[in-house]
C-alpha cells in the first residue's frame, strides 16, 4: 500500500475538500527574510490562500517571490513574523509538497514512468499503487503512450508535462511552482497552463505559481498578488468563470484584469489590496 500524506504529515491534509473552508491552508503574517548583507528579501509580508486555490505571484526580478515560495515550503524560517500551514508551523518538506521549476530536470538515464515515480523511489520502493497513479497522470496529461519512452524522445512541452506528473504523484497537498513554462513557445505554453489547471482541479490541490508572464497569471490564478521590494503592494481577485478557456483571453474582462495588474506593478494603481 502507498504511504499516505496524512499519515506522514497529520498536520497537512491530503486534499483541499478536507479542510474548513473557514481557515486559510496557508496564512503569512508579517514574515520578513533578509540574505546576509542585503535589505529583506521578503518584507512583512502578509498572505492568505485559501484550500485548492490557485494564487500567483508576479513582480519584477528580484522583488522576493522565489524567497517567499520558499518561505512557505519551509524550506526558509522567516527571522520575524509567522508562516503557518492549516493553522500551525510548517513542517519539513514531505509528500505533503511538490516542486515544479522553469527546467523540467528529468533524468535521462530513466524511462518517462521512472522519472514519475523518482519522489516514491526516494522514500520506498514503488509499489504496483505508486504506478496506477504515475500511469493515471500520464494518461490525463497524454502521454500514456510515451510511458517507457526517455526523455530525450520527447518534445520540450511533453518533458513539462512529465514533470507535472513527478510533482503530483504523491498527491501532495501544495504544489509550488517557478516559472515552469517560461521557456515554452506559446501555443506549448496555453496547452501546458491548461493541464495544470485540470490536474490541480482534479486533485484539490493548493498551487503558488510564480511568473513575469502577466496574461500567465490573470488566466491561471485565483488571486494575483503584486510583489515589489519583498512586500506585496496588490492583491487582486480574479473574477473570471471557471473552467477557463482560451477564447476569454480575447474578452474585455480578461484585458480589464491584465490591464490592472500591469497598473499595479508600475505604481500607477492598485497599490492596496483590491478585493
Amino acid at each position: 500500500m502507498p504511504t499516505d500524506p496524512q499519515a506522514q504529515v497529520p498536520q497537512v491534509q491530503a486534499r483541499a475538500d478536507a479542510v474548513p473552508s473557514s481557515a486559510p491552508f496557508l496564512e503569512i503574517d508579517g514574515a520578513t527574510f533578509a540574505y546576509p548583507g542585503r535589505p529583506p528579501a521578503v518584507d512583512g509580508v502578509r498572505w492568505r490562500v485559501g484550500a485548492g486555490e490557485l494564487h500567483c505571484l508576479v513582480g519584477r526580478s528580484g522583488c522576493g517571490k522565489t524567497t517567499l515560495l520558499q518561505l512557505a515550503a519551509g524550506l526558509l524560517r522567516p527571522q520575524s513574523g509567522t508562516v503557518r500551514l492549516q493553522g500551525g508551523p510548517v513542517p519539513a518538506p514531505g509528500p505533503w509538497l511538490g516542486f515544479m521549476f522553469q527546467a523540467p530536470t528529468l533524468l535521462d538515464w530513466r524511462s518517462v514512468i521512472d522519472n514519475v515515480l523518482l519522489p516514491v523511489s526516494l522514500q520506498r520502493r514503488p509499489q504496483p499503487r505508486d504506478v496506477e497513479r504515475a500511469s493515471a497522470l500520464l494518461e490525463q496529461l497524454g502521454l500514456a503512450g510515451h510511458a517507457h519512452h526517455h526523455p530525450r524522445q520527447l518534445s520540450g512541452g511533453q518533458q513539462s508535462r512529465v514533470a507535472l506528473a513527478r510533482a503530483m504523484v504523491l498527491e501532495p497537498a501544495l504544489l509550488l511552482l517557478d516559472e515552469p513554462f517560461a521557456a515554452l513557445d506559446a501555443i506549448t505554453r496555453a496547452d501546458q497552463q491548461d493541464d495544470l489547471l485540470r490536474t490541480c482541479r482534479r486533485h484539490g490541490t493548493t498551487v503558488l505559481f510564480v511568473t513575469h508572464d502577466i496574461t500567465e497569471a490573470v488566466y491561471l490564478g485565483d488571486r494575483i498578488a503584486v510583489m515589489h521590494a519583498g512586500r506585496v503592494a496588490a492583491d487582486i481577485r480574479v473574477d473570471l468563470p471557471a473552467p477557463r478557456t482560451q477564447a476569454m483571453r480575447h474578452e474585455a474582462p480578461f484585458n480589464h484584469l491584465c490591464a490592472r495588474v500591469r497598473a499595479a506593478m508600475d505604481g500607477v494603481d492598485g497599490m492596496g489590496a483590491a478585493a
